[in-house]
């Protein structure tokens, strides 16, 4: 392994520093107490800004929403969002008529394309006990061929999103969630068609990697020396690779065309974003990704004009019973519901 394989570290907060084909990337771990009646927090939100609480008073925020933390209706064009659900749930609905619930491992692949308003609350269960919730919201480019593709959303269901488990004589184990990008022999699920992440060449990987205390694991080689692999650390005691470690709340660059092996003393948790950059020019206002202001200027006169199919619902942050077990209903009516691992709250 060459010394240099670290090419880059930075310090990590709420939103971490991504690169082409990657625009954003948010870590939201928020410890959330009891909920009440409405699904809401059982207690005080006094002294928080309602409407964009985002400072983690008694570590956890309300976000954008007021009653239920979460993110109300609001819209997207130009780019795919993926929400990874690590712990607790989150209730979507959409301009196109689908709402879901998922969470606990699951992932949700929205493709916003030529445009689509949804919302993302976080809906507090339990009234007996906290409401712990984790999750990565991971924005990724269209390329300017697929910007305006028709937009939907795809489910990857926990049960069925590819695991690599090693667990060795001691009981330690290591896992990889193989969430887009084979790890080695294992293929991931089918991501969107008009994906940058469905061109094989585009050799995009999104991988949760868990290392017990004492484990070690090694990261295979990208298919292209233009892919470039980024490496979060973001729960745990921290990773060594070479001389190097890597604390939590690290994220790194790495030079990837060689294997990688990691090892980890105190455990870690880390997520694995990489592709090969888009490499077209990138105008971002908010929640629109165009490649030029034209593009931009176009996106804010058709959503005031349309609305993007307009918002079907009658609140602005739904949220569904309480009792519901993870389910999803499409445009076209298709419903999905996991039958395993499913739990109510108590």
């Amino acid at each position: 392994m060459p010394d240099d394989v670290i090419l880059q570290t930075v310090p990590l907060g709420l939103h971490w520093p991504t690169i082409d084909p990657f625009l954003f990337c948010a870590h939201h771990d928020d410890h959330y107490p009891a909920g009440n009646a409405q699904l809401g927090p059982d207690a005080s939100l006094e002294g928080r800004n309602i409407g964009s609480d985002f400072e983690g008073i008694d570590g956890w925020r309300m976000y954008h929403g007021s009653v239920v933390p979460g993110f109300p209706q609001h819209p997207h064009r130009g780019f795919e969002t993926i929400t990874y659900v690590r712990v607790g749930i989150c209730d979507h609905s959409d301009s196109l008529g689908a709402i879901a619930r998922f969470g606990e491992g699951d992932v949700q692949w929205l493709t916003a394309g030529s445009g689509i308003v949804h919302s993302e609350m976080m809906p507090l269960r339990n009234q007996s006990q906290p409401n712990p919730l984790e999750l990565f919201q991971i924005w990724l480019n269209l390329p300017a061929a697929d910007k305006m593709c028709d937009p939907s959303f795809t489910m990857l269901w926990t049960e069925h999103v590819p695991k690599i488990r090693r667990i060795d004589t001691d009981g330690r184990l290591v896992e990889v969630v193989v969430i887009a990008g084979a790890f080695g022999e294992t293929g991931p699920l089918t991501p969107p068609s008009d994906s940058w992440a469905s061109k094989d060449s585009a050799d995009v990987a999104v991988w949760h990697l868990h290392l017990d205390p004492g484990t070690s694991l090694e990261l295979p080689p990208t298919r292209s020396a233009e892919t470039i692999r980024s490496l979060y650390v973001f729960d745990g005691d921290g990773v060594q690779i070479g001389d190097t470690h890597l604390g939590c709340d690290t994220g790194s660059v790495l030079r990837s065309t060689e294997s990688t092996p990691l090892h980890s003393s105190g455990g870690a948790d880390c997520l694995v974003l990489q592709g090969r950059p888009i490499g077209e020019p990138v105008v971002q206002q908010g929640p629109f990704v165009m490649n030029d202001e034209a593009g931009l200027r176009q996106t804010f006169i058709d959503y005031q004009r349309t609305g993007f199919g307009g918002w079907p619902w009658p609140v602005d942050g739904p949220v569904h019973a309480a009792d519901r077990k993870r389910f999803a209903v499409h445009p076209d009516g298709r419903v999905e519901e996991p039958i395993e691992a499913n739990t109510a709250p108590t």
